[in-house]
């Protein structure tokens, strides 16, 4: 037996996507009409510089992996530089004993995006992420929990790089 409530779901889910259409939403990496070219292929024209330190050969990798996914560019447009990529460790929970049993790392770094042909600065922000991890009583076990927080901090940082550019490429 069809109740009222069954019959009005579909149709509120229904308006529901329809004003969502309406509203201007346009997909950032898809393409919402030919006016707009894709984000994807604003990354793919991206020279990301070297980083320092292996965390900014990780982070650089994963930068690589994000952007080119039909190869590298062979004439790129734009070149990305992260600046002072440095992290910090912060003791949090301290014991009576003095020990510390959790830890802080804070990943900061600055991002810029340059014109290639102009070398005129297109855009420019400051990066950061904070994770924790565990001070185990094992130091194998507390340098494994450390570098699980770093390999997370820097694949956040690789994140807030896309967004960036993704909502700077789309605007």
């Amino acid at each position: 037996m069809w109740s009222w409530v069954n019959v009005m779901k579909p149709l509120a889910i229904i308006a529901a996507l329809l004003m969502l259409s309406s509203c201007g939403f346009t997909p950032v990496y898809g393409t919402a009409s030919d006016a707009h070219t894709p984000v994807a292929a604003q990354l793919s024209q991206i020279y990301i510089n070297n980083i320092p330190n292996r965390e900014g050969q990780v982070l650089r990798n994963r930068l690589i992996d994000r952007f080119y996914r039909n190869g590298r560019p062979a004439a790129p447009d734009y070149t990305l530089s992260v600046r002072n990529l440095r992290e910090q460790k912060i003791d949090l929970d301290i014991t009576k004993t003095s020990d510390s049993t959790r830890a802080q790392l804070r990943v900061e770094g600055t991002l810029e995006l340059r014109n290639k042909a102009s070398d005129e600065i297109l855009l420019q922000r400051n990066l950061r992420t904070i994770t924790s991890y565990n001070i185990l009583g094992s130091e194998f076990a507390t340098r494994i929990t450390e570098s699980d927080a770093r390999e997370n901090a820097l694949k956040a940082i690789a994140e807030q790089i896309e967004i960036q550019l993704g909502l700077y490429f789309n605007r």
